[in-house]
Parts: structure tokens; C-alpha cells; sequence
């Protein structure tokens, strides 16, 4: 276990500016937190202890009266598609006073000796210009209000996120799998929301026996970005051509073959999109080896071949959401668009069955945008071929 915990120092000294002396990032006296529930300790986006890094914490309050709260602006940047139209009020701990303040008027050091949380650049805040100058002093950097610090963090947040996954493969994933068999239940991760709800669970309800911190954050790491999609591909492997369905949509065949592409759907059946239409009185359907090759069709049948009034027939389109593999009609779901998850054919509309499991996966694969099924159209299904 020894060797377990100087790997895990390793991963965790990008968060804790450890080599800046005299200078911690943990929380001196009592914590302002503003979410609610038992996640509330843990950081929304990535589930880090906001205790450990709580003078890089930012948090925001949301129109529909909700409350979330990061580790570190990088955090923030991460969630920022999903909340940007709907922030009324973005706070950040003054690092002087541990004192939640509104992050607009705060004055950002950024560059500093200390390390950053989740990124190579560190950004710490300030209430005061006073205060900044201080640290500036002490620990170097460049002073520069929020809107600067918060561009830098979004223009850094792809190589910040590459940089965070490779250590996650190399140490704590393989950390956290070996915790989790030996000191855990078996967990259903899709019974929770985001990562920080999980972490919670496996404390307050005991599905793992007590841990420290470090472990607990490990597991967590584990089983949701690893586990979680190893669940989904478990029924369906790329060569498999059974798949397991719940009545909505049939199993594929080895006929099955794109109408846009040519490619035989069985070969792929996790990313597998059905339309279903009427023909001389019964149901027939065309089966497509993604959401997109679905749309080309669904946009333009005729196109594709001599498909006639086919929309007008047209009884219901049926994706699969893409952590669970359960069919859910294609009107209903919520598409990612821009991740770095290729589908058989390239870039894809990533399909859900809510809003937030959208929301968690554009998080953690860097997607651009979520849409619904009415804002998909020819524009769109370009951007994805360019």
C-alpha cells in the first residue's frame, strides 16, 4: 500500500502546491460551502476534496436557485457549456481570508510558484489588489481580473485535460481498481448523477470500507471514468453482435447495413440507430451505424436511394444512450457534439436519455455543445464530416 500512496503523492501534487513553500491550499479555519446534500464536500466536475483545495475553489449559483461549487477554476471552465446560460452569480475564495467573494471583482494571480489545481497554471484569488500584490511578491506571477484568468483556464483546458488523464491511466485508475476489490461492494455507478454524488455514497453509506481521502478519491476516479464505461461496453463489444434490448428496437442482424455508408451495423452495435416507417401496411426499419449516418438520411431520404414519401411513413427513430446501451427514442434524447469519442464513422452525436448524463459526459470528453433533435440539421451534420 506504500507504493500505492507515493504514486497517488504524485498525481495529487498537480492539485496541491506542494513545492511552493509555506503556501497550502487547504482550508485554515471553517469552509464556506454552498451546495447542498452529502456530495457537497466534493468538487462537482472531477470529485477532489474542496477541504484540500479549497483557496482555488470557485462556486455559482444558477437561476433555477441551485448551487454548485469546483476546485479550481479549471473545474469551472470544464462545467461552463452546461451552466454558462444560466449563471447568475460566480463566486471564488479569497485565499487571504477564505471568504467566498464575487469572483468579477477579485484580483487573480496566475503563474505563480504554486502549483496549479487540475491545470499547469496556477490561478489564485484575492478580494483585495493589496492582498495580490503580497503573494505576487512572494510567489511571483501576474495580477489580472477574472475574465482573463477564466479565458486562460478555457484556452488551457484540452492540454490541462490530456495532461490530468495521463496520469489518471498511468497511477490512478490502477490504484483505484485495486482499493475497490478489496474494500468495496459492488457499486451500480449509473445509479448516480455526477462523480461527487458517487464519492458521497461510497462514504455515507458504506459501500467501501473507511479510507482515507486519497484512496476514496481514487475509487471514485475508478469507477467513474473507468468502470462505468467498461458497463456499457460489456454487453456490446465491437465485435459482437448480440445486444441486449428492451422491446423498443430489435436485435441487429447480419443483413442490417447503412443505407448512407454501406457499413454492416452488426460490426458496431453499440452505436447502432434505427428508423422505423411503415411499408404495405407493416413495419419494416432501416438500421445505421451511428446517429449521424441516421440524420443524412432522416434529412434527405432520397439521397441515399429511392426511398419515396418514406418520412410520411416514418412511426418512430430509436437511438441508444451511450452509457447505458438502453434504446430511447431519437426525439426525446440529448445529442453532445464535438467530444473526442469517435464513432465508426468519426465524429458523432453522442446520444443520452437525460440532460445530465449529457452534461457529465461533455464534462469529462470535452464536448462543444448538447442539442436536441429538432436542432439537428444539415449545417450541423457538416460540421461533424469537416
Amino acid at each position: 500500500m506504500r507504493r500505492w500512496m507515493a504514486i497517488l503523492a504524485l498525481f495529487v501534487v498537480v492539485g496541491t502546491g506542494a513545492h511552493a513553500a509555506h503556501f497550502s491550499k487547504m482550508a485554515e479555519g471553517s469552509l464556506q460551502l454552498i451546495q447542498k446534500g452529502p456530495q457537497k464536500m466534493w468538487c462537482a466536475v472531477c470529485g477532489m476534496n474542496l477541504k484540500m483545495f479549497y483557496k482555488t475553489s470557485h462556486a455559482v449559483e444558477l437561476d433555477d436557485g441551485s448551487k454548485k461549487q469546483y476546485c479550481s477554476i479549471r473545474c469551472l471552465a470544464a462545467d461552463w457549456p452546461n451552466i454558462k446560460e444560466h449563471v447568475k452569480k460566480i463566486l471564488v475564495v479569497d485565499a487571504k481570508s477564505g471568504k467566498l467573494v464575487d469572483a468579477k471583482s477579485a484580483y487573480y494571480v496566475v503563474g505563480s510558484k504554486v502549483k496549479g489545481t487540475m491545470s499547469r497554471v496556477s490561478k489564485i484569488a484575492f478580494a483585495t489588489i493589496e492582498d495580490a500584490k503580497e503573494f505576487q511578491k512572494r510567489y511571483g506571477g501576474k495580477i489580472v481580473n477574472f475574465d482573463t484568468a477564466f479565458k486562460m483556464a478555457q484556452e488551457s483546458l484540452a492540454k490541462d485535460s490530456m495532461m490530468i488523464a495521463k496520469k489518471k491511466r498511468m497511477k490512478m485508475y490502477p490504484m483505484g481498481e485495486k482499493i475497490y476489490k478489496k474494500m468495496c461492494k459492488p457499486v451500480d455507478v449509473n445509479a448516480y448523477g455526477r462523480i461527487n454524488e458517487l464519492k458521497a455514497a461510497l462514504k455515507t453509506k458504506k459501500l467501501c470500507k473507511p479510507m482515507p481521502e486519497k484512496q476514496l478519491q481514487a475509487v471514485a476516479l475508478y469507477l467513474w471514468e473507468v468502470k462505468r464505461g467498461k458497463s456499457a461496453q460489456s454487453c456490446c463489444g465491437a465485435n459482437s453482435s448480440k445486444v441486449k434490448d428492451s422491446g423498443i428496437a430489435p436485435d441487429i442482424s447480419e443483413q442490417d447495413k447503412c443505407p448512407v455508408c454501406g457499413m454492416f451495423v452488426y460490426k458496431h452495435p453499440r452505436w447502432a440507430a434505427f428508423i422505423y416507417y411503415e411499408k404495405n401496411k407493416k413495419m419494416a426499419h432501416l438500421a445505421f451505424d451511428g446517429v449521424k449516418d441516421m440524420m443524412k438520411f432522416y434529412l434527405d431520404p432520397n439521397r441515399w436511394g429511392d426511398y419515396g414519401d418514406i418520412k410520411n411513413h416514418i412511426v418512430k427513430m430509436v437511438v441508444r444512450d451511450y452509457y447505458t446501451l438502453k434504446p430511447i427514442l431519437a426525439k426525446k434524447a440529448w445529442y453532445v457534439v464535438g467530444s473526442d469519442v469517435l464513432g465508426p464513422m468519426g465524429n458523432e452525436l453522442i446520444p443520452f436519455a437525460t440532460k445530465e448524463a449529457a452534461e457529465n459526459f461533455m464534462r469529462d470528453h470535452h464536448g462543444k455543445k448538447i442539442v436536441r433533435f429538432d436542432e439537428i440539421d444539415e449545417s450541423l451534420i457538416e460540421s461533424l464530416d469537416a
